[in-house]
């Protein structure tokens, strides 16, 4: 990539803001994630209901992102919509989610597309889901009947934080049987993932059976052959890098939580065009494995620590496993009140990007997490990770200081960072 001398960020660089369908769109009636939300007894907090009603709005929120001055913008295909029933594929869902494209390309805004965050639809969860011995086939049907719309796409991301989802996809087993909300009550390991994944924390989740992980695997390259077969599309995935850092003696440890959370998946991109790499916070690993948040430290809404370093600690991380392939930051940000604390967030962990890029690695574009507040999982709409927030009756959008601030750096592609 040329490179802005004026700016440490390359000419052509993305920057944008990133989605996700269940999050955002609203009524994902299909889908397991739906179903888990009205179980007695479940660890969602509330409801997703209508979420920021993007399924209606997202054209208004294209606009808002462009007017001001982001260039990218990653959402996500709903299979639970494409997908409803087995075998039947909706070509009126597949039509809207192609209008979106259309609307993103003729504004001038790159869509980042990924096809599958977090939610499967119901059928597939109530047949075994990600562990069923079909997993892998149906998924690969899915992505075969969503590459027609993907014409004109550069960056196509198959699999959220298979990471993460390795452990995540054991919430929807309640929904395999004819009393759910009862096999819910009796697993508490299940009960611990979903609130693991709240946080996006490996210290408060158990770890990925190696099964699972060679599912995600498996599911990855199947996709990608197909994506690179019937499209022109680059193709990647998207990992949770966790930045875990070793206390003195504990070197070993680390290299296991490595290993078991993200090397596995970050080795896996070595065949891919890209990596999405995601980030957040950075953790200890010591006696008692992954410490979590240091006493004293200052923490955000989902208690974890305050730790605008850990996206260069991640893109560093990334970028030796993979062997150097291109990167594309594919969330970043922080859940807080405090909208300057946000602003503050994001110039260390920008200011990041760019020692990384001076050093010679190679990271096209930043998408914040996220664009609008939104539906964060089992904490319901209490967290706040957006640089708009929203009203929740009449879904009025308005940008916080935060959103004007990205966009007066994404305007002068980071020349004026501070």
């Amino acid at each position: 990539m040329a490179v802005n001398t004026d700016s440490p960020f390359p000419t052509g660089f993305l920057w944008g803001a990133s989605c996700a369908p269940h999050q955002n769109e609203g009524n994902n009636l299909n889908s397991d994630m739906w179903a888990l939300e009205q179980l007695p007894g479940s660890s969602f907090a509330e409801r997703s209901g209508d979420a920021v009603d993007f399924y209606h709005r997202w054209k208004e929120d294209i606009d808002l992102l462009k007017s001001l001055g982001l260039n990218a913008f990653r959402f996500g295909i709903e299979w639970a919509r494409v997908e409803p029933v087995r075998g039947e594929f909706s070509a009126a869902e597949l039509a809207h989610y192609r209008r979106i494209i259309d609307y993103c390309l003729a504004r001038g805004v790159e869509p980042v597309v990924t096809l599958h965050h977090f939610s499967s639809p119901l059928w597939f969860a109530q047949a075994g889901g990600w562990g069923s011995a079909e997993a892998v086939d149906r998924f690969g049907e899915y992505v075969e009947a969503v590459c027609p719309i993907l014409d004109g796409v550069t960056w196509v991301a198959t699999i959220n934080e298979p990471n993460m989802f390795a452990v995540m996809y054991q919430m929807s087993i309640p929904l395999q049987y004819p009393d759910p909300a009862a096999v819910l009550a009796h697993m508490g390991a299940a009960r611990s993932a979903v609130d693991g994944e709240a946080g996006l924390n490996a210290f408060s989740m158990p770890e990925p059976k190696d099964e699972a992980a060679q599912t995600m695997l498996r599911a990855h390259a199947r996709a990608r052959d197909i994506l690179r077969t019937r499209t022109s599309a680059k193709v990647g995935w998207t990992v949770a890098v966790q930045s875990l850092v070793a206390r003195e003696g504990y070197e070993a440890d680390l290299d296991h939580y490595q290993r078991v959370w993200e090397d596995t998946y970050l080795e896996a991109s070595r065949d891919d065009d890209w990596v999405g790499v995601q980030s957040y916070t950075s953790q200890l690993v010591g006696p008692d494995g992954l410490e979590g948040a240091p006493e004293g430290a200052e923490l955000t809404q989902t208690a974890w620590a305050y730790r605008p370093d850990a996206l260069e600690i991640a893109l560093r991380r990334a970028w030796a496993v993979t062997g150097g392939i291109p990167m594309i930051v594919t969330e970043n940000g922080i859940a807080t009140s405090d909208d300057q604390r946000r602003i503050d967030y994001t110039t260390g962990a920008l200011n990041g990007v760019a020692q990384t890029l001076a050093d010679g690695l190679d990271v096209r574009g930043y998408l914040h997490w996220t664009f609008i507040d939104n539906f964060e999982w089992v904490h319901g709409y209490a967290i706040t990770f957006g640089l708009v927030a929203v009203d929740r009756i009449t879904f009025e959008r308005t940008p916080k200081e935060s959103a004007s601030w990205l966009g007066r750096v994404a305007e002068t592609n980071g020349a004026h960072l501070s």
